[in-house]
């Protein structure tokens, strides 16, 4: 059973949401099934003085069910469907009764929908209770009534953040939005001022059902909202680039349902819904950061039959750009961190940069002085490599420099145990070469972390060819403690990441030598999904550096009697750097000038440097050579055993460089495209612009079984 009935003495009724074999509360058939019955017992009881929902979990109810949601293929057997919700939850609120929401715990989509139906909401008073409606972020819109009601709630602009960004809020936060009424400081507390306000409000209704109700701050047709209407679209567009359809229908349903009267809003909400639901948008956003991202939080890439392995206290060797944001994510997660340079006055220097991320979070109101000092207390910044005794973990996170990564792992095995692990952050150097300088082999292994530590969410960990199970095993507990998301790949150069994110610079610089404008490659890259172009993204991680591991590149495989064609990204990349000393962002000059106190724009030499072509390529043209290499590189990485999961590939694509999320990872690319076509284009790409474009023998193979990327 999923709803238990119960009428106290006072002839308050209790619907007690508490669905069997599941961790969480959701909207399904299961509940809708069980909620009808319950609805219509308490309506035919004209002693019922109110109805209270409440949860017999730690959550309220977490949203809607997911895999139904998933599978939905049929926009018009969508659209009955939730409108036979719809129907359900209006007749609780107009039957001329109370009905009230205590909200013991997280209220998310579906959940907090059914919330904004009752007419007072009671919430208990835990920071860690969030409110909201995050739909969006998977490519839907709320379709349980929950737009249309927050909208006559709140008001047009007042909901819209928490429709078209998915803002979720604590219970402090709801109550001063007036998302909810009251504050309770214990579950008794809840449900008996549940009660008292049921018993002193025999005859409630909802604000948009009394006579004389308005829309506050107005609907569309005042002035000053459709000021802020009119500009609206212009702006979303300019987040989206028209690629995520969600947001623009968030606010076409806004807007038009503010108009009409609340049975029709409702409808158009349903409509709106039903066409995001069965999009191939919210099935891309959906298969990625939510089935692929849940398996691997789940521990899926984990060795099995391994207990978990604590990391208690980690040295890092580095105090720099990288070495600081480590330090940081690590005592931000309770771990003692022993923070190592080359001198005491750059240890000091990176514990410093930790302080400067905190001071920015004690201001936004995340933390406060207290917490901010428990964790300076955790790292203890040194230039003595005996400090660095008692780590269990150490992460290597020095320049690129393979005989500098060789000293620092010689100088820190000698000072740690047996069983201690030695990660290494190199971005690009095969970890089986930089583990024969450990004296630990087994004890290897990457941990590729990003640029800016504190804020990117992926780290790659890395197996070299005699990396232990329990060696990942304890990286990936890491990663997973300090709140990162973990995707576990085998050795390559460049590893998975690296690799793929390369080919999408390098073909924006490829671009750029056969006489495309910058402007040109910089928009299309934005137009197709990616957050910044090629020559920007270049600019970031400098090109000084690019040019750098290129050359170790060349240099390592010749040292194996082998070699590497050179491309036309190394032209740009000497030139830029070597003739004209612009290596990037950091030294304020690269491929964009950086005034001091001014927005970047491009070099306007780069016209003179690389001249115009004759024939400018269209702008499917562009998109399409940026983001098929990098879905094609990802099939090679993905045949040749580099990544094993699908979802690591999607997962990794997504938070590694930013590939396109509303296309679901390079992988989920292909499968959204259809093999077919997708094959068919890379051979006309390989018949114009060369080889890297021919799509690996896996593909046709896949084609011939009519199979997908799973």
């Amino acid at each position: 059973m999923t709803i238990h009935y119960e009428k106290d003495d006072q002839n308050i009724v209790t619907l007690t949401i508490d669905q069997p074999g599941k961790p969480v509360n959701v909207l399904n058939e299961a509940f809708f099934a069980e909620l009808q019955p319950a609805l219509e017992r308490f309506a035919a009881d004209p002693s019922a003085a109110g109805l209270i929902l409440a949860s017999a979990k730690h959550t309220f109810v977490a949203g809607g069910d997911l895999d139904a949601i998933f599978q939905m293929s049929d926009p018009q057997a969508t659209f009955a469907l939730v409108e036979g919700f719809k129907a359900l939850i209006r007749r609780m609120e107009t039957l001329g009764r109370p009905a009230a929401a205590a909200l013991n715990g997280t209220a998310l989509g579906g959940g907090f929908e059914l919330a904004l139906a009752c007419h007072y909401r009671v919430a208990l008073d835990d920071p860690r209770i969030k409110f909201g409606l995050p739909e969006v972020n998977l490519g839907l819109l709320p379709g349980g009534g929950g737009l249309t009601r927050l909208v006559r709630l709140l008001g047009l602009q007042a909901a819209f953040p928490y429709l078209t960004e998915g803002t979720q809020v604590s219970p402090q936060e709801a109550l001063k939005a007036g998302l909810i009424h009251d504050l309770a400081a214990s579950r008794a507390e809840l449900m008996e001022k549940a009660r008292a306000w049921i018993l002193a409000n025999p005859q409630a209704a909802q604000p948009w059902d009394q006579k004389g109700y308005k829309i506050p701050g107005g609907d569309p047709t005042r002035p000053a909202v459709a000021q802020v209407i009119s500009v609206a679209p212009a702006m979303m567009l300019e987040k989206t680039s028209g690629n995520y359809p969600a947001p623009e229908a968030i606010l076409a349903a806004m807007v038009d349902g503010a108009l009409v009267d609340f049975e029709t809003a409702c409808r158009i909400e349903s409509r709106a819904f039903a066409r995001l639901a069965t999009g191939q948008v919210a099935k891309n956003i959906i298969q990625s950061t939510w089935y692929q991202l849940n398996a691997i939080n789940d521990g899926n890439s984990r060795p099995r039959g391994i207990e978990p392995q604590e990391t208690r206290k980690v040295g890092i060797l580095g105090a720099g750009l990288m070495g600081h944001g480590i330090a940081y994510v690590s005592a931000l997660a309770g771990i003692a961190v022993v923070l190592k340079d080359v001198s005491q006055e750059k240890a000091d220097a990176g514990k410093a940069l930790v302080e400067k991320i905190l001071d920015g979070r004690l201001k936004q109101g995340k933390l406060s002085e207290a917490e901010k000092q428990a964790v300076l207390e955790r790292i203890q910044p040194t230039a003595a490599a005996a400090d660095l005794q008692g780590c269990d973990l150490i992460i290597e996170a020095v320049f690129e420099n393979r005989e500098l990564k060789a000293r620092v792992t010689r100088e820190a095995e000698a000072q740690i145990g047996e069983q201690a692990v030695f990660g290494s952050n190199t971005s690009t150097l095969p970890i089986t070469g930089l583990a024969a300088q450990s004296a630990r082999p087994q004890n290897f292994i990457g941990i590729h972390f990003f640029s800016p530590v504190h804020k990117m969410r992926l780290v790659e960990i890395i197996k070299g060819q005699q990396t232990s199970p329990r060696t990942l095993a304890k990286a990936f507990d890491f990663v997973m403690k300090i709140k990162k998301t973990p995707i576990v790949v085998n050795d390559s150069r460049g590893f998975y990441t690296s690799r793929v994110f390369t080919t999408y610079v390098n073909e924006g610089l490829a671009l750029l030598t056969e006489g495309q404008p910058a402007r040109a490659i910089e928009s299309a890259a934005v137009l197709a999904g990616m957050p910044v172009g090629p020559l920007a993204v270049a600019d970031e991680v400098n090109l000084g550096l690019a040019l750098h591991i290129r050359q170790q590149t060349f240099q390592d495989l010749a040292a194996e009697g082998k070699s590497l064609p050179r491309i036309p990204a190394d032209d740009v990349l000497e030139r830029m750097v070597t003739l004209e000393q612009r290596p990037g962002k950091a030294q304020g000059a690269g491929f964009y000038e950086y005034p001091a106190g001014g927005k970047k724009f491009l070099w306007p030499r780069l016209a003179e440097l690389f001249p115009p072509a004759k024939a400018k390529l269209p702008l499917r043209e562009l998109t399409d050579r940026l983001m098929f290499l990098q879905a094609l590189e990802t099939v090679r990485c993905y045949s040749e055993g580099v990544i094993e999961s699908v979802g690591d590939a999607n997962i990794g694509s997504i938070f590694g460089w930013g590939f396109a999320p509303f296309q679901g990872g390079t992988l989920q690319f292909i499968n959204a495209y259809g093999l077919p076509a997708f094959i068919a284009r890379s051979h006309e790409l390989a018949a114009a612009y060369g080889e890297r474009f021919a799509p690996p023998e896996l593909l046709a193979r896949m084609a011939a079984e009519n199979k997908q990327f799973a």
